[in-house]
């Protein structure tokens, strides 16, 4: 349990976080204008802008979630890592000089200037579901940890966690939240790395925690199979899990918000790239804690007693082994941090499109600077408080990776198959991206509503109970007996009903299947009730890729795509490319 310098610790990241939000209330006072309060004035630098795109969805999901997923189902997942490499480029050099060039402040004000108003608010709607769903997860999630380190009541913990992130955000806009997530994300390293530091000096080296993986059987990387019903594969993980991320951080408000905060394009674009490192970095990290963890219990699985889920084996870990004063208080620091990071990103961003596609767009479109920026901060409360009351259903998701990826595919995977519409193909219309998104849309809710009902069986690696007899003299209970004393195989996958095989698909899937019905679906749609021309598109709302393809393609085929547009400069790689064509 917790003593005083864990306290002390703890205390000190959450009062360093209020500060940093009275600190930046106070400093813009005297200049209460929605670019300051929404948009950090647009004059951020490319390192805060990177430590905070880094914070924001790599939170108490990845600190908890990855560690979890090592040793309840193996290394395979680490080569996500491939989708990071894909994901990075596609956001940076495909979307973002879009929505910078237009100097947009919702990202939805994108979808009336190239399809229409009602689109615009269908797709808004959406956003708000998953936005709020996803902060309640990453509000449950530390609140989880801090349960099972502290002994606290789970909802005294959601309601303090929600209270505080609500206070700083709504006090100090987005340049607090940045400068808050570069503090909450050097906390979330350090309580990586005490974490690490301890379960290298347990089990005497980084060489004795892969020896536990592999005689575990939990080592696997090069898993090839094309079975979409094989949760983690090499492309489930790299191709699906390239769309999943780029669904964030390609067209997600938060994010791409955070990036339209920097000076010009090129430090947004900076921003991003300086991510990769970033993200290799802290998913290495947490997969090394996960090796700790089945170091710690691959002879008595603490799963096998039904006393945690799996999200809390690494709290249990720091509860049981961290015994340095103050580095439990760290980890419960880091979690929290994660939280907070990504809690705060998701109010700001809410407050922003919810001003601009709702309250200036239909109520007050000639609302006064300084009355917009406190309604701004009124509504970052309201949803803070919405999200506090919805943390309940996020209770009842189970696994926290898995719930929080699967819910971005669900909804975010047609969000940005619509954009790929809308940047890519000129000649899709209103008429068929609404078409396309509802079909998008229906397709993933279903398959991931029905995955989630009929609980699809998915292999586990193999677990031990034999020591827990031994073990439990210092452990968190004393009721596991003999009865445990076996080793649990992994049994072969069962055989489900036919048409229950469709909710096998991997969650991993769903973004790459909603891009495709949508684009497929909107295209049709566009062509059967009259195709735009591209000239008729402002060249403004394509995608760079777009202008690099058409100009490198011979005159008839431009002609007979209708391509004849006036391109604006296509840059060094679209020079590039048509020299070579």
């Amino acid at each position: 349990m917790f003593t005083g310098w864990d306290y002390a610790v703890f205390l000190l990241m959450l009062s360093g976080s209020l500060v940093i939000g009275v600190f930046h209330g106070f400093r813009a006072r005297k200049n209460k204008t929605t670019k300051e309060f929404l948009m950090a004035g647009r004059q951020m630098g490319v390192l805060p802008v990177s430590l905070s795109l880094l914070a924001s969805f790599m939170s108490a999901i990845t600190v908890l979630g990855i560690p979890a997923e090592m040793y309840v189902y193996g290394t395979q997942y680490s080569m996500v890592v491939i989708g990071y490499a894909i994901m990075i480029p596609l956001a940076a050099h495909f979307f973002l000089p879009v929505f910078y060039n237009l100097n947009l402040t919702s990202v939805f004000e994108y979808l009336e200037m190239r399809f229409d108003k009602g689109l615009r608010m269908f797709v808004y709607v959406m956003y708000i579901i998953q936005s709020l769903m996803y902060m309640a997860i990453v509000l449950y999630t530390p609140a989880l940890a801090l349960n099972i380190v502290t002994g606290l009541n789970v909802w005294v913990c959601v309601l303090t966690v929600g209270i505080v992130c609500t206070i700083y955000t709504a006090l100090g806009g987005m340049k607090a939240t940045m400068w808050a997530d570069v503090f909450q994300i050097c906390t979330m390293f350090a309580g990586l790395f005490a974490v690490l530091g301890q379960g290298l000096y347990d089990h005497g080296g980084f060489n004795n925690l892969w020896r536990a993986m592999q005689e575990t059987d939990r080592v696997e990387f090069f898993n090839f199979s094309l079975d979409p019903e094989v949760r983690h594969t090499v492309w489930a993980l790299s191709l699906g899990g390239c769309f999943v991320w780029l669904s964030i951080y390609g067209v997600n408000q938060s994010q791409v918000q955070r990036a339209l905060c920097t000076s010009s394009l090129r430090a947004g674009q900076i921003a991003l790239w300086v991510n990769l490192p970033g993200l290799t970095l802290l998913l290495g990290l947490t997969c090394v804690v996960g090796f700790i963890v089945v170091a710690e219990y691959r002879n008595c699985d603490p799963l096998s007693t039904k006393d945690i889920t799996k999200d809390q084996l690494l709290p249990l870990y720091v509860v049981q082994r961290l015994n340095v004063p103050g580095l439990p208080g760290l980890f419960t620091a880091s979690v929290f941090s994660g939280a907070l990071s990504s809690i705060s990103g998701g109010l700001n961003s809410l407050a922003a499109v919810t001003l601009q596609d709702v309250v200036r767009h239909f109520w007050f479109p000639d609302m006064h600077e300084h009355r917009a920026t406190f309604v701004s901060k009124c509504i970052a409360i309201g949803y803070g408080l919405l999200m506090m009351v919805l943390t309940y259903i996020a209770s009842l998701l189970g696994g926290v990776l898995q719930a929080a990826l699967g819910l971005f595919g669900m909804i975010g995977g047609p969000t940005l198959g619509l954009f790929i519409l809308g940047m890519l193909f000129p000649w899709s219309n209103a008429k068929g991206a609404h078409a396309g998104f509802i079909a998008g849309l229906v397709m993933t809710m279903w398959l991931g509503i029905g995955a989630h009902i009929y609980k699809p069986y998915i292999p586990r690696a193999p677990v031990s109970t034999a020591g827990c007899d031994v073990i439990n003299s210092t452990m968190w209970s004393t009721t596991t007996s003999a009865m445990y004393e076996t080793t649990t195989p992994v049994p072969d996958p069962a055989d489900a009903p036919g048409y229950l095989a469709f909710y096998r698909t991997s969650y991993l899937w769903y973004s790459l299947f909603a891009i495709l019905v949508t684009n497929v679906v909107g295209l049709a749609v566009s062509f059967a009730t009259g195709a735009n021309k591209p000239k008729d598109v402002d060249p403004k709302l394509l995608t760079p890729f777009f202008h690099t393809f058409c100009c490198c393609l011979p005159p008839k085929l431009r002609q007979c795509l209708h391509c004849d547009v006036e391109f604006p400069e296509v840059g060094d790689l679209g020079a590039m490319l048509c020299f070579v064509v």
